[in-house]
């Protein structure tokens, strides 16, 4: 077992992504290479960079790739607002989104302040 498959934030990341790839599955044909690319990309983004992170050797640099997740997350709420204005998310699965992704973003902030030793 890898390191980073016992972080309960990296966990949250695969489950997070499980799901936009669930509510973009309904998304027409014609959104594959654009809006579901998109959004499927910036969520298997998340747990990618905690993986890849997780085996820098200084705290600061782990921290670095944490942000970049952060960023990622931020992606999938736009993204998110774009595919419910379209008529592409239900109002449902747009809360959905929203609301994991204010948890995985709760959960990155914690990982990131506790790797600088900041409170």
């Amino acid at each position: 077992m890898f390191g980073f498959e016992k972080l309960d934030v990296w966990n949250k990341a695969i489950d997070f992504a499980d799901v936009v790839y669930s509510v973009t599955r309904a998304f027409p044909s014609d959104e594959r290479f654009g809006l579901t690319n998109q959004m499927r990309r910036a969520a298997v983004s998340i747990s990618s960079n905690i993986a890849e992170g997780s085996s820098r050797n200084s705290p600061k640099d782990f921290a670095r790739f944490i942000e970049i997740a952060t960023g990622s997350v931020f992606e999938v709420v736009s993204q998110s607002f774009i595919g419910r204005n379209q008529g592409l998310l239900t109002p449902e699965e747009f809360q959905l989104l929203y609301t994991a992704a204010e948890e995985q973003g709760r959960m990155l902030s914690g990982l990131r302040r506790s790797l600088l030793g900041e409170k």
